[in-house]
């Protein structure tokens, strides 16, 4: 492969694209019965996790770990305002189409949740979408998707509930808080600061979260920041010379980390402990030192054929499903059993996959794309 440029590195894309990919099996996955624990999220007091549960965190690492790229680009072009806007809006964006998912999972019996929802993604598109992989609609079809989604806010049963904020919410959340971070701090002080800030979202959990409220948003950030950390780290201005080595020793230092707070927490993504956060942190930067070296070679060549579509637009691989799965629910069609239950179910779920790559790829070839 070619040097990469200055905002793409072969490594962060190659574990974007694999950590995508399991993210969409695994999604499949829960709705097939007889699977082996370890195929499942463990449950919220078990003290445990298995490989299904590093897959949010090892996304929001990756986001960390995209993150100085992306926003220096901005800062470079744009200045810290423009930096700022772009980085507000992005948020936005991840905040409202999680609050809209959510909505369309907890609607009331006897509303058609699914053309809602159908409807509520075509509104995001026209605010945040493209064609022919060009800039933004232009304007007045973006008006006319936000005048769409308040539409729909306004004729959903009772009004837009604040349930949770859905997987892209959470994500919106621990961006824009890093982001926050990145382009406020002094170029040359953004790794200290970035590393310590995660004893800070510990701290947040522990001792502000019980009445401030937060925590599960303090161990997200923590993992956006670590992998901000380890980009900057490994692929900043001011690398170090032994920068591996110190990467390295980061990862099993926050995975010690995490292991260590056990005590105190327990290991649970679904209460987003600290001692979940950081072994995941940890994990996932030891993950990535194994993969850099192999996404230069004919290995990651090959998976770069299967995956790239996934690395460069995650958000809309992730999103596809969500659209068959609305899509599906509307004309009443359902996977048969056979397919449903174990092993059978496993390859279906490998199927799926695959053919969400293929549409994903379908789609790209089209000029669609999503900005979010």
């Amino acid at each position: 492969m070619t040097n990469p440029s200055p905002t793409r590195w072969p490594g962060i894309d190659l574990l974007r694209g694999l950590t995508v990919a399991v993210m969409i099996l695994v999604n499949q996955w829960a709705g097939v019965a007889g699977l082996p624990g370890w195929m499942k999220h463990m449950p919220a007091d078990a003290d445990a996790m298995s490989f299904v549960d590093m897959v949010f965190p090892a996304f929001l690492f990756i986001v960390g770990m995209s993150l100085p790229f992306a926003l220096q680009a901005r800062l470079d072009a744009a200045g810290r305002v423009g930096a700022l806007r772009h980085a507000a809006e992005r948020c936005l964006a991840l905040l409202v189409t999680g609050l809209f998912m959510v909505n369309a999972e907890m609607a009331p019996a006897g509303f058609d949740a699914s053309a809602w929802l159908l409807a509520a993604f075509v509104g995001v598109f026209l605010v945040w979408g493209s064609m022919a992989g060009g800039p933004l609609l232009a304007w007045p079809w973006r008006a006319a998707g936000a005048g769409l989604l308040i539409t729909l806010a306004a004729v959903y049963p009772g009004g837009i509930g604040l349930h949770w904020w859905g997987i892209l919410g959470l994500i919106g959340w621990a961006y824009g808080l890093a982001a926050l971070l990145f382009i406020a701090a002094p170029p040359r002080a953004r790794l200290a600061l970035a590393l310590a800030a995660l004893p800070v979202c510990v701290a947040w959990f522990a001792w502000l979260a019980p009445q401030a409220g937060g925590g599960g948003h303090a161990t997200h950030t923590l993992l956006v920041l670590a992998g901000m950390a380890t980009a900057l780290l490994l692929h900043g201005r001011d690398a170090p010379a032994r920068a591996t080595h110190f990467a390295l020793l980061l990862g099993f230092l926050l995975l010690a980390a995490g292991l260590s707070l056990r005590p105190h927490w327990p290991l649970s993504k679904i209460y987003a402990t600290p001692s979940w956060g950081l072994a995941c942190a940890g994990a996932t930067l030891l993950l990535y030192l194994a993969l850099r070296p192999l996404a230069a070679g004919a290995a990651g060549r090959v998976a770069f054929v299967l995956l790239g579509d996934a690395a460069r637009h995650p958000l809309l691989a992730y999103l596809i499903p969500f659209v068959l799965g609305a899509l599906t629910a509307l004309v009443s069609w359902h996977w048969p059993a056979e397919l449903s239950s174990g092993w059978a179910g496993v390859a279906r779920g490998l199927v799926y996959l695959a053919w969400v790559l293929l549409l994903l790829k379908l789609l790209l070839r089209a000029g669609l794309r999503l900005r979010l």
